[in-house]
């Protein structure tokens, strides 16, 4: 059997990061992880390829090849999904599908043979066992949470490290908390799971062996969902790190009350983390109270903040508007936050209904449901009736991000952060690292046109002056709000 795995184009998307790209020579900012560990998982005797469209076109003779074609993909996937479908079912090819795209029935695509949704530790080999048998079923579901301590480690040899930014790897799967807008609970539970500290230190010296050296993001949806186990794991890591010189810079997704527990923040930034993105969403309690978000009551949200980065890790925040209990003035708030909590990377979106979570099924409920949802909340796209009129959300919201991404707000964001941030080591100097640097210069430094160029050196020499401690930081600060400003140009 030939299988085909393809993994669809992503949009120019906040997450994209596909303006920064050309900084650094590479094609895209993230591997394709869900598909490299099903690759890893299906027969030893099958020959097994795989095409991320966001590093290479997906050509007819790669479909031509294929007996069976795996689409996995994101709900920010869809329209290159469909083409893909298109394509191969022009070519008479079987598709099977999986991944959050096709979760809710909302999503499914009539041309595709067989679907294997939820998690495929346990819907994979059902399908597979079927397919043997000649009998396949068109869709594959489960309820059950598997043990992913039997996930195998990916098939990295299907991809070219070389293509991509940073790699990834997950440690554990689900989040303790149930906010209202979010889909994990549903998609991965409220129980978070974990893999051993053997297993993921075999994933790190797999990457290690292959030749990895530098960026690599724990993709969890709450990186510190089990606090026991995690230190567990981060004293391992620590080990592991200090034996090869720190040959990865890490990165994750976390939940606030991170700044409530040092020891944890220690152990983290002590194992290579510099750099971490929590669900800060917003400064005005009765929304945190609608949508569930009890964590983020229990402390300063600033402070928290300025505790992490004080803790030597950058924070990248996650910002929503358009909740039933905005008031007039959030607009002005959020601003407010992020300029002075120093968040460079703040993703402010507007608030979109998934299917499958507690607000979509609220809002259905009361008839406020408009249409799907894009996949990309940073698209100034509203999915529902918001309380607040719609066209003032989405003037206020444009408002926002024209403030903190343009050239001066930007600037004084980025040196807030420089003020608070405090590494804990000295960063190794890569060839990417000087390779941006260079390309800073001409692109933003030389190129660039208008306040951009000035602001740029303004950063660039008041770092080199005052916070050469986090010259690297500013660089980087640099460049992302290059694709800020490219993706803002767009609207």
């Amino acid at each position: 059997m030939k299988a085909l795995l393809v993994y669809p184009a992503i949009p120019d998307t906040f997450w994209s990061f596909k303006h920064i790209l050309k900084f650094i020579s590479k094609s895209a900012a993230h591997v394709p992880l869900g598909l490299l560990t099903v690759g890893a998982m299906l027969p030893k005797d099958w020959e097994i390829r795989l095409v991320d469209m966001n590093v290479e076109p997906l050509r007819d003779d790669a479909l031509e090849w294929a007996d069976l074609v795996f689409v996995g993909a994101m709900v920010v996937q869809k329209q290159s999904v469909r083409e893909v479908v298109d394509r191969a079912k022009a070519k008479g090819k079987t598709v099977v599908a999986g991944g959050p795209f096709f979760a809710s029935a909302e999503e499914r695509l009539d041309q595709i043979d067989h679907l294997v949704l939820n998690e495929a530790e346990i819907t994979l080999p059902l399908f597979l066992k079927d397919l043997a048998e000649g009998r396949p079923e068109p869709v594959y579901s489960s309820d059950e949470r598997p043990d992913i301590t039997t996930t195998p480690l990916p098939k990295w040899d299907l991809i070219d490290l070389k293509h991509y930014a940073s790699m990834s790897v997950q440690y554990s799967r689900g989040c303790p908390f149930d906010c209202e807008f979010c889909d994990i609970v549903k998609l991965n539970g409220r129980r978070p799971r974990v893999k051993s500290n053997e297993q993921m230190i075999r994933e790190f010296d797999l990457l290690y062996s292959i030749g990895w050296r530098g960026r690599l993001f724990i993709v969890d949806d709450n990186f510190i969902g089990n606090k026991v186990k995690v230190k567990g794991l981060l004293r391992e890591l620590v080990r592991w790190q200090e034996a090869r010189d720190f040959p990865f810079q890490l990165y994750t997704e976390a939940s606030v009350n991170l700044a409530q527990d040092a020891e944890l923040m220690h152990l983290m930034t002590s194992a290579g983390f510099d750099s971490v993105f929590l669900g800060l969403e917003t400064p005005e309690e009765e929304c945190l109270i609608e949508c569930g978000k009890h964590q983020n009551r229990s402390m300063d949200l600033l402070e928290a903040v300025k505790t992490i980065q004080r803790n030597g890790m950058e924070v990248m925040g996650g910002f929503i508007i358009g909740f039933d209990n905005d008031p007039p003035n959030i607009f002005e708030r959020q601003i407010k936050f992020i300029q002075n909590g120093g968040v460079v990377k703040a993703m402010i979106g507007l608030l979109n209904a998934i299917p499958g979570t507690r607000l979509y099924k609220r809002l259905k409920e009361e008839g406020r449901l408009l249409h799907d949802v894009t996949g990309d909340n940073c698209d100034g796209s509203l999915n529902f009736v918001p309380k607040m009129d719609a066209q003032t959300v989405r003037e206020g919201y444009q408002a926002v991000l024209n403030y903190i991404y343009s050239p001066k707000e930007y600037y004084t964001r980025v040196c807030q952060f420089l003020e608070d941030y405090r590494p804990v080591r000295k960063k190794r100097i890569r060839k990417d690292d000087l390779k941006a640097f260079f390309r800073s210069i001409l692109y933003l430094g030389i190129l660039d046109k208008g306040k951009s160029k000035l602001y740029y050196w303004k950063l660039i020499i008041t770092a080199f002056i005052f916070h050469r401690h986090a010259f690297g930081e500013a660089v980087s600060s640099a460049i992302f709000g290059y694709h800020f400003r490219k993706l803002l140009s767009k609207r």
